[in-house]
């Protein structure tokens, strides 16, 4: 049973599916589902869905004689998702308590979520337990801050004109990108094969302007940072010179990323 969601969080899912998949997210997607090994007739599971980039790139190797569900916290990013694709099964839920019986799933996979589950370990236990023995599961998050340069130098930005708070909130999604961090989290997890290994791929966003404004309004306030409207104009100002390289003479700008992607089977 799904939540009806409210317009502000219709809007938000919209505007996420517009702006972020593109950007960043929908090009790792197969990356992920193909490190996963999912191959036609699996049943596979994506956690923290969001609009559904990742359950669609495992519904396309599972095919129609297998079974994709997606789950989110969020009822928003659901009901944009299952407008895309209605053949997959959306289900609302969290990650640390995983609403499917013991080995339900081939696969479980999620991507660019893990770093924001209120406990890591307990959501990468719940993964393994809904996979059936010889399941796969496949994890990615993001590098190190230092190996996307772009945001690297917009937590510069941000540290130099709105304080360490704001500064900080663009920090977290980096949060597991040291390796022996990212490791530990796995520790105890019951899991075989353990393996992770670094991708290189690209951002991608229509200008500098929609980049950090993107943040500035939409993604410092989930993280209880409100800046006033002066504070944004002037950081907006400076971002045009602060990350003008990395745009091209269209004005789209372009900088590489790095994620780690976490491979393991259940026993």
């Amino acid at each position: 049973m799904r939540e009806v969601p409210s317009q502000p969080q219709l809007d938000a899912a919209v505007a996420y599916d517009t702006l972020f998949v593109p950007a960043l997210f929908g090009p790792w997607a197969p990356r992920v589902a193909e490190a996963a090994h999912t191959g036609p007739g699996d049943r596979a599971l994506d956690v923290a869905c969001g609009t559904g980039v990742l359950a669609r790139s495992l519904f396309a190797r599972a095919g129609t004689s297998g079974v994709v569900d997606g789950l989110d916290p969020d009822p928003g990013m659901l009901a944009v998702a299952a407008l895309s694709a209605p053949a997959i099964t959306w289900q609302q839920g969290v990650a640390e308590a995983l609403p499917y019986p013991d080995q339900s799933f081939d696969v479980v996979a999620s991507q660019f979520g893990l770093m924001f589950f209120a406990n890591r370990a307990t959501a990468v236990a719940e993964m393994v337990r809904v996979l059936a023995p010889g399941g796969r599961l496949a994890v990615a998050v993001w590098g190190p801050l230092e190996s996307s340069p772009g945001y690297r130098d917009e937590v510069a930005l941000l540290e130099r004109t709105a304080g360490k708070q704001a500064a900080d909130a663009v920090r977290v999604p980096f949060l597991l990108g040291d390796r022996q961090t990212l490791a530990a989290t796995f520790t105890g997890a019951g899991v075989a094969a353990l393996r992770i290994t670094t991708q290189q791929g690209n951002a991608r966003f229509p200008s500098v302007r929609t980049m950090v404004e993107a943040d500035l309004r939409g993604w410092l306030p989930v993280m209880g940072v409100a800046l006033t409207e002066t504070q944004i104009a002037g950081i907006l100002q400076e971002a045009e010179s602060a990350l003008g390289a990395y745009a091209d003479e269209t004005g789209a700008v372009t900088f590489p990323v790095t994620a780690h992607i976490v491979t393991a089977t259940r026993p």
